[in-house]
């Protein structure tokens, strides 16, 4: 029984340092996770709304969303019971406009959302009403909006963290993203009382036929919805440390850009009746970015393939098609993408190493009352 404790004390002692290793990774990390666009269901111009009214919507997906720091996502439309939409006022034109119950922020509460992005083009799908109930709806629910003055903050691990949002048209709740000189002018601002700046964009042409990347400023409909790479790069010059994009409703590759990770888009996420789902429009996934929360510079990552399952709900991919279809696109795409992307899902640096840090291969030597135990 002797020899028993102190072979117990000795494993002890050998394990005690790895832990500290593995808390000291994690105290200086930070993990935030995004996700692609929700629209959970609308009552205009119809009633087109989930089952069980939305509950559980999130619950197939959610437990990938554990230990994130920061969860975010692109809310498309408002968040309002009442009001009307001057919109789609135009005969024979191609238009959507969506308003979702303001009870279904309560989901949004319930699958842990910190943060999401309004800066895009269905926010003010019904005018200022619908941007000012979003903005309290989310409130109540201790989501913090994101787009033009409306800026997340957070203090995580001692960091001063800021998320802004920018969309290819300017407004008090959206930052010019096609003016990279204003863009930048403003995460520099940012950069000078925060310690790390989180940049979300809606940009770039939208559908199955808009995967790539162009470098190239990018067209939709008649409008112009920006050069996604021009203004990624402008932005990390001038001190952003992540950059998410939606927009497309597509996946989109990733870059890793003067050490900061770039996702171009995230696709769709949860997109209930109303959107085109065909092909890649219903491939989606869960991203996971570790960063140094010293520096910000991407340390690694995970994608957790999902696809839209009936009527638009997310359900986890075990055939794994989007890490498959993003490490395709970022081949194609990105010159130099400096990173890695594995068949699981883990992303890494090209000359980087996976997480978690393994014990040293050398050994280390531990006594306890005269005993040697190796610690390998």
């Amino acid at each position: 029984m002797h020899r028993l404790f102190i072979s117990f004390i000795g494993l002890l002692l050998c394990t005690l340092p790895l832990l500290g290793q593995a808390q000291e990774q994690h105290d200086q990390s930070l993990t935030i996770t995004a996700v692609g666009d929700i629209m959970m269901g609308t009552t205009y111009p119809e009633s087109l709304l989930p089952p069980l009214d939305g509950k559980g919507i999130f619950d197939a997906v959610k437990g990938s969303f554990q230990g994130a720091d920061i969860l975010f996502s692109n809310l498309e439309g408002p968040l309002l019971d009442e009001g009307e939409s001057t919109k789609c006022t135009k005969p024979g034109k191609t238009c959507y406009a969506f308003k979702t119950p303001v009870r279904y922020g309560a989901y949004l509460k319930d699958a842990g959302f910190s943060a999401l992005n309004i800066a895009n083009n269905h926010a003010s799908d019904f005018g200022r009403e619908g941007i000012e109930s979003t903005i309290s709806t989310l409130a109540a629910a201790e989501i913090q909006p994101v787009g033009g003055k409306a800026i997340a903050n957070y203090t995580i691990k001692g960091k001063r963290i800021a998320v802004v949002g920018f969309f290819y048209f300017e407004g008090p709740y959206a930052y010019p993203m096609q003016n990279r000189t204003e863009a930048a002018r403003i995460v520099r601002s940012l950069k000078e009382s925060n310690d790390l700046v989180v940049v979300s964009f809606h940009g770039g042409a939208e559908g199955s036929s808009a995967q790539h990347v162009t470098g190239m400023n990018e067209e939709f409909l008649g409008e112009g919805r920006g050069n996604v790479a021009a203004f990624a790069h402008a932005v990390i010059d001038a001190g952003a440390d992540l950059v998410l994009g939606h927009g497309p409703h597509v996946l989109r590759a990733l870059e890793v850009y003067q050490g900061k990770l770039i996702a171009y888009s995230l696709g769709n996420f949860l997109a209930y009746e109303r959107f085109n789902l065909e092909g890649p429009n219903g491939v989606s996934v869960v991203l996971k970015v570790n960063v140094d929360a010293a520096t910000g510079d991407f340390q690694d990552g995970v994608l957790v393939p999902v696809k839209l399952g009936t009527q638009g709900i997310p359900v986890p991919d075990s055939s794994g098609k989007a890490i498959t279809l993003i490490r395709k696109l970022t081949k194609q795409d990105i010159k130099n993408p400096g990173l890695i992307i594995s068949d699981d899902g883990a992303v890494r640096l090209k000359s980087g190493k996976a997480r978690p840090v393994q014990p040293s291969s050398s050994a280390t030597v531990s006594t306890v009352t005269g005993t040697k135990f190796e610690c390998h």
